[in-house]
């Protein structure tokens, strides 16, 4: 399977963990394609800025012993986590690699911010740390259903600095005024109203088909169970 977007490119092989050899083989063959395509179109893939990565739980990742996979003339050792367009995807899908590298960024802005806040109005500043960090908080969110709550907790503590930050609070008060006064929704609510606003999306058109036709309502699957 092959994903796509701009010059960045992901191939993807599903394989029981008893044939990871069979896979990678496959896998070899298939980039060895990708790479006699561009090179007839004058381009070149470049096995230094590509990245093997084993995804599944951590039972079955740990079970893996293939850990060298070779990619044209070079062989590339098997990563723990690789960005994906700024999206940091770790070998067991637990976000946990993306969550420290939000807070990590967004804490150094807040940093910068700090002293360059004080000299600005409410709205300036408002409108300054949504561009440096509330767009770092909503970037891709809605991959961060399911997360946990430690997880959660984490960026909750991020959007909390930020807003004490514009509204000039101490860390002891109660942030829920403040956030209600920035009309913020927490970091939870805002993956839950990201989620919803891209199904509605999808039951009525609005994004491509991919996503729409994975987007079934219940009420028009025969099979489903029913609650009553």
């Amino acid at each position: 399977m092959l994903h796509q977007y701009a010059d960045d490119c992901q191939i993807y092989i599903a394989t029981p963990v008893n044939e990871t050899s069979s896979a990678v083989d496959r896998l070899t063959r298939c980039v060895n394609d990708v790479n006699a395509w561009l090179s007839a179109s004058r381009l070149r893939l470049n096995p230094e800025k590509s990245q093997i990565l084993w995804l599944g739980s951590k039972h079955l990742v740990s079970d893996i012993a293939v850990m060298q996979v070779p990619v044209l003339a070079s062989s590339l050792t098997v990563a723990d986590s690789a960005q994906d367009l700024s999206v940091v995807i770790d070998s067991c899908l637990t976000m946990s690699d993306h969550v420290s590298e939000i807070c990590r960024s967004g804490y150094f802005q807040l940093r910068q911010l700090r002293p360059v806040a004080r000299s600005l109005t409410a709205d300036a500043a408002k409108m300054i740390v949504h561009a440096f960090i509330a767009c770092r908080l909503d970037y891709c969110n809605s991959l961060l259903h399911g997360i946990t709550d430690s997880l959660f907790r984490r960026l909750q503590f991020v959007q909390n600095a930020a807003a004490r930050l514009i509204m000039g609070t101490r860390r002891r008060d109660r942030i829920t005024p403040v956030l209600r006064d920035l009309h913020w929704l927490p970091v939870r609510h805002r993956v839950d109203y990201k989620l919803a606003f891209l199904v509605y999306k999808s039951l009525h058109g609005l994004v491509p088909f991919y996503l729409a036709d994975d987007c079934i309502l219940a009420s028009s699957d025969k099979y489903r169970r029913r609650l009553c």
